[in-house]
């Protein structure tokens, strides 16, 4: 039987590496609560094609 609560499975995706202009994606999968956050998550996190911490924000 399946878990039943309001965490839902969201992709970041690095904001930083579009404008680098180097091939690939940087994109992490986290959980989050709907019902504490309901606006986008935005965190740091490690880009390892630009070798530098950056920006990840939630995408579709």
């Amino acid at each position: 039987m399946a878990k039943k609560g309001n965490r839902v499975q969201v992709i970041l995706e690095c904001t930083e590496h579009k404008t680098s202009g180097k091939p690939g994606t940087s994109r992490y999968i986290t959980t989050k609560n709907k019902k504490n956050t309901p606006e986008r998550m935005e965190l740091k996190k490690f880009n390892p094609i630009l070798k530098k911490v950056t920006t990840h924000k939630e995408i579709k």
